[in-house]
């Protein structure tokens, strides 16, 4: 089964309020490897943008007045979601917007159930801590310079480098190679060490006769 990751902004925070979505963007991957296959809209949320969200993703009223509606593209989004894993970070607030749009247009809703949810994994593995996305890349040293506003499709690509360090574990794999470099320098070093022979020197009579002459003389003046 391949992967979407799957990313929303919105015109505000609550679906109580009537807030809209205003950009969907999805990456497909293969065992996590993207496959090329994107899907990304801005839709014309017909509604206003709040202040807040406009200070989030910098999606204006004005450059949304020109898109499609939800209704015209749920059907393209629906096939490209269709029969994949859904990952998605704090997938419950997704999901409602989501569904607040399916509904409207008599959709049949997406399940929750079916959703890996990336923020209850890092929560899991990280707790007490802030698991926002921008505070995941930073742990894992992630590249968030191009990130000035949330923008649903980039934030789905730093998803999926996220999502893999939550659930991958990375052993440091050994180098063969600069193994068998340092056994082979060792043994060429055992190769050049230098072999050093004892040399006995054998002393004359004369040499032996007055090195006991010595002893004898250091005898009596130590001792007596």
């Amino acid at each position: 089964m391949n992967e979407v990751f799957l990313d929303t902004e919105t015109t505000g925070l609550s679906i109580q309020e009537d807030h809209r979505i205003v950009e969907i963007a999805c990456i497909e991957t293969k065992d996590l490897i993207p496959t090329k296959k994107i899907f990304h809209k801005l839709i014309n949320p017909e509604r206003k943008v709040e202040e807040d969200a406009l200070k989030i993703h910098g999606h204006t009223d004005e450059m949304l007045q020109g898109e499609k509606k939800f209704k015209d593209i749920v059907n393209e989004f629906l096939q490209f979601i269709e029969g994949k894993k859904l990952i998605i970070h704090n997938a419950s607030f997704d999901i409602s917007f989501l569904n607040h749009e399916l509904k409207k247009i008599n959709k049949k809703t997406l399940n929750i159930k079916d959703v890996v949810d990336s923020l209850e994994i890092a929560r899991a593995k990280y707790p007490g801590v802030s698991n926002s996305l921008d505070n995941l890349c930073k742990r894992f040293n992630i590249d968030l310079s191009k990130r000035t506003k949330h923008n649903a499709l980039l934030d789905c690509e730093l998803l999926r480098e996220v999502y893999i360090n939550l659930t991958e574990q990375k052993e440091p794999s050994l180098n063969l190679k600069e193994r068998t470099s340092f056994v082979s320098d060792t043994r060429d070093f055992k190769k050049s060490e230098k072999k050093y022979a004892k040399i006995i020197l054998k002393l004359s009579n004369e040499e032996i006769n007055n090195h006991k002459i010595f002893l004898k003389k250091e005898f009596k003046k130590n001792y007596f």
